[in-house]
Parts: structure tokens; sequence; C-alpha cells
């Protein structure tokens, strides 16, 4: 099964050798990667060119952002599942991409499947900062607050025809909203396979700042009233709760 891996650039020269080495080894065969680039200035793209051997798939123009990026890219997927691997993050060891198409070929009615994250230092990426053990699916639990991570999220590129891609309203809670119109709103078959899969570094933009965690808090809320999710100011209050334990145990 063809696996379509989207990597989305800005000015991303720090991490982003790490980010394709880790593409490159995915002991699985039948995978592309297309990278999407919005048009960076600093030495992103001469990284690029030197792994052009196995990106298949390259823009590089103005965007609006990481979703905007991320779409471009969902519209020139040829794979049969499409998954992301954001420019300062790695894939956790070399089969991730095997064991994702293993569990979609034993069951073919499965629409999206996830794992778990582990956030890790942005300079030592041995120092696990939250180690997010995502558990047993279970669609209720959207109502207490829960997610998968999203960025170990592989998703069946059906669904994105059927039920669109990033909303780009949204600026920080696009992923959010995604994750509730498909496995909240639409209900797509999902199953949970209980590994690693992606180190992620810290910094993202939802965490930059109590500004953009505010923002990103509203946003939340207008993510879950458009996709049906009852009671969102409580449900908003119990996301963040969740995430406290990720902090503690870092060991498993």
């Amino acid at each position: 099964m063809l696996i379509s891996i989207i990597t989305a650039t800005y000015n991303s020269q720090y991490f982003l050798t790490s980010a394709l080495n880790s593409y490159q080894n995915q002991t699985h065969p039948d995978k592309e990667l297309i990278v999407i680039d919005g048009h960076s200035n600093d030495g992103t793209l001469a990284i690029i060119d030197k792994h052009k051997n196995f990106i298949n798939q390259f823009v590089s123009e103005k965007d609006k952002g990481i979703y905007d990026a991320l779409n471009k890219g969902i519209g020139l997927a040829k794979g049969n599942v499409i998954g992301i691997l954001h420019s300062d993050d790695f894939f956790a060891d070399e089969e991730v991409l095997l064991q994702v198409n293993e569990v979609f070929e034993n069951d073919d009615t499965i629409e999206a499947i996830y794992g778990d994250l582990q956030y890790i230092d942005r300079n030592n990426p041995t120092r696990i900062i939250r180690n997010w053990v995502s558990g047993k699916y279970d669609r209720k639990n959207f109502r207490y607050g829960w997610m998968p991570p999203h960025p170990t999220l592989f998703i069946k590129r059906d669904c994105f025809i059927k039920y669109g891609s990033y909303d780009l309203t949204f600026t920080s809670a696009a992923d959010y909203d995604l994750i509730l119109r498909f496995l909240f709103k639409h209900n797509i078959k999902t199953a949970y396979l209980p590994k690693v899969f992606t180190k992620m570094r810290v910094g993202g933009l939802s965490n930059h700042s109590l500004k953009h965690r505010i923002k990103a808090n509203k946003e939340d809320r207008l993510a879950m009233r458009t996709n049906g999710l009852k009671f969102p100011l409580l449900v908003a209050i119990l996301k963040p709760i969740r995430k406290l334990g990720q902090y503690w145990d870092k060991n498993h």
C-alpha cells in the first residue's frame, strides 16, 4: 500500500535533515515524500536539493501557512494513505510505516490509524519532555477532552476526498477541527497502534506563548461547536488537564 508523507517547510534548515533521513530510513518500500515549501530564504532549499533523489514531489512558493501547505500536499498525494512529518520532527524508528501498513492491510475497513507521540528537547532529542500515550480508540472520549496526537495520524486519502482537507479559517486548530470532523462527526473507523510513531521537538505554534494558547483554546471551542461536540467550554477545560500526566510519566 502506497503511503504518502507530507512535509511542510519554511526556513527549516536546523532540523530538516533529521526529518528527511528518518523518512528515507523507513523500511516500508511503498512510500512517497511530498515536500511543500513556503518559499524559504535560509538553507532549507539547499537541504531539499541535497535529498532530491528520494523526494517524489516538491513545491516552493508563498503560502498561507502550514495548513495551506498540507492541503497542497494532500492534493498532490498519490498514496492510499496520507501521513505528515513536520520538518522539526522525526519518525521514532525505521519500521513505523511498515507497521502502519500492516494494520491497514490486515483490515481494509480501517480508515485511520494513530499511535503515540513523544515531545523532546529541541536541542537534545534523547531528553523526553512529554510522553503522549494515546490509548485505545473510543469515540466517546472526545467528550472528555481526548484526542489522538495529530502528527501520528495516518488517514486514507478517500477520507479527504469525502470530508475535505484542513479548514484555513482556523489558524492553530485546523488539525483539531479535521480530527473532530473525520473521527467524531463522520465516525470513520479508527485504530490505535500502541507504539511511539513520532518524536516532536517542543516549540510548536499553539504552545508558543500564553497569547497563542488562549487563541488556540478559543479555536478549539469553535471546532467543537462546528463538529457537534457538546459542552465545548467544559471539554476545552478538560483538554489541557488531560495532558498533565504526559509530563510525569516519561518512561513508557
